[in-house]
């Protein structure tokens, strides 16, 4: 990683993301690929589109990529040296268009017609989460390309500096958010959007008050990613009666905890 931590700090403080950074060289994002291809064919792609959650407690394949020396150099840069891998999930939006279907797939303005394909809706990450203490920070890992025709990552810029916003039941059917909620989108700058596309092997990473969303894939491509949540050691978790979370696979990704918040956490 040649730029500064400085300034990765400085941007990722004013913005809330950076992206297009490299992390996979070809013999990496290679042995990646073809792991995760074993579990697809395992497990078929209904459930890898996204309930491969936490499987880094299963594959060590998977492990070695939450600590892999150049996320680790990045997320240390912005959390500081003591930090808790807090959660993983791969998140595979498959093709839907196939080959000479794509007249077909248009309506009378030659725009895609994705009205139920997986999509994720403008959301803050933070919402779910249930953390205090500390921010969380997101990696997305590019395993294929990611652009806007297979539904790359799109942020609104600072949008983290606004703290908290309202969200509710996401209308549109597809919503690949776990509890289907949405920022209604009247109080999202959607004109800002900042489109984050990434090379395979690339990743980004968000502060989890950023909002962000990702439209549908309608491209003949996959668009396959694996997202990690870190913390540093100093947050805890929040009690909510009304959506109790548990954090059974959180490890220690790197440096030393001396507060001990996750009684489960193995280093």
């Amino acid at each position: 990683m040649n730029t500064p931590a400085a300034k990765l700090q400085e941007s990722y403080k004013q913005e809330g993301f950076l992206s297009a950074l490299p992390v996979l060289n070809e013999t990496e994002l290679r042995e990646a690929r073809e792991a995760f291809a074993k579990l697809e064919e395992e497990f078929g792609t209904e459930y890898t589109q996204y309930s491969l959650h936490n499987v880094h407690l299963q594959y060590p394949w998977v492990r070695n990529l939450t600590k892999h020396p150049r996320i680790l150099q990045v997320i240390q840069a912005i959390l500081g040296p003591d930090v808790i891998l807090l959660d993983s999930r791969f998140i595979c939006k498959y093709p839907t268009v196939k080959p000479g279907d794509v007249q077909e797939t248009e309506d009378d303005q030659g725009k895609p017609d994705d009205d139920g394909l997986p999509y994720v809706a403008w959301h803050q990450d933070m919402k779910y989460w249930g953390i205090a203490g500390g921010p969380v920070l997101s990696v997305w890992l590019a395993l294929d390309d990611s652009q806007k025709e297979n539904g790359a990552l799109q942020v609104i810029p600072g949008s983290h500096c606004s703290g908290m916003l309202p969200h509710r039941q996401a209308t549109r059917p597809g919503n690949l958010l776990s509890v289907n909620q949405e920022i209604p989108e009247e109080l999202v700058q959607v004109d800002e959007a900042v489109l984050c596309p990434l090379k395979a092997g690339q990743m980004s990473i968000h502060d989890g008050l950023l909002v962000h969303a990702s439209d549908a894939n309608n491209s003949q491509r996959r668009r396959c990613g694996f997202v990690i949540r870190y913390i540093p050691t100093c947050a805890y978790p929040t009690e909510d009666p009304d959506r109790p979370r548990k954090f059974h696979a959180t490890e220690l990704a790197c440096g030393v905890d001396q507060f001990h918040h996750f009684s489960n956490k193995s280093s």
